[in-house]
């Protein structure tokens, strides 16, 4: 078995689609729900459309932030239809999975969906390892945010079904919380030894940076390390 998959849907506004999502969930073998900030749940709709997967919306948790969904996460992934940058990593639903599966079965993994009029915002994008474009028509590319979540669960599912080997670490991904410590740790010494910041974004790049690396826990240490020797170091 390969890594689980946390479903985290932010900020849902219509409560007929998060029980769409729990019914796409369960065909395809995933249980794991979190919802950030749900504008109405739990909800009768939630309940009508879920089907027989009542259970899923039962186990489903709330949280307030995205950080609380994905703290103990070690590879994070979010849908989205923004054009393609040199700042991210973009992948297909395939691709993605492919990495989600070749994880090891105690690493979890989640995928996040924004919510159904706006997407996912640029805050919550300073989370991800990956960004994933879902092919489709150019003229007319909006998705049900069900259809999508359905469409990656399926990938997955897919995935996990053909023979694949899982990638041997040396130490385990670091977690969401993992990196969120060494992001505040990072700042504070930037600060200490009044490192400029000319653009006005640079722990948006730097958190861009190491997302994209996907840091191991000893990577971490040892670049936690190194900073806290830094303000050892200071007079």
């Amino acid at each position: 078995m390969s890594a689980q998959v946390r479903i985290v849907l932010i900020d849902p506004s219509h409560p007929g689609n998060i029980g769409s999502v729990a019914r796409a969930m369960k065909n395809m073998g995933l249980s794991d729900l979190v919802l950030v900030r749900p504008r109405s749940f739990p909800h009768e709709q939630a309940s009508a459309l879920a089907a027989a997967a009542e259970d899923v919306l039962a186990a489903a948790r709330i949280v307030n932030a995205v950080p609380e969904a994905i703290a103990d996460c070690s590879l994070v992934a979010a849908t989205t239809s923004r054009p393609r940058s040199n700042h991210w990593e973009f992948a297909t639903p395939r691709d993605v999975a492919g990495r989600i599966v070749a994880l090891a079965p105690t690493m979890r993994a989640a995928l996040l969906f924004g919510s159904e009029r706006y997407g996912l915002a640029n805050e919550d994008l300073q989370y991800c390892n990956i960004l994933v474009r879902i092919p489709a028509n150019p003229d007319y590319c909006s998705l049900n945010l069900a259809m999508a979540v359905q469409l990656l669960a399926y990938e997955i599912f897919v995935a996990r079904e053909a023979p694949h080997s899982i990638v041997q670490l040396d130490a385990p991904l670091a977690s969401g919380a993992e990196l969120e410590y060494f992001y505040g740790h990072l700042a504070e010494v930037l600060s200490d030894v009044r490192f400029e910041d000319r653009t006005g974004h640079l722990m948006e790049r730097l958190r861009r940076l190491f997302n994209r690396t996907q840091l191991d826990q000893n990577e971490l240490n040892i670049l936690r390390g190194i900073l806290s020797a830094i303000q050892e170091s200071r007079p």
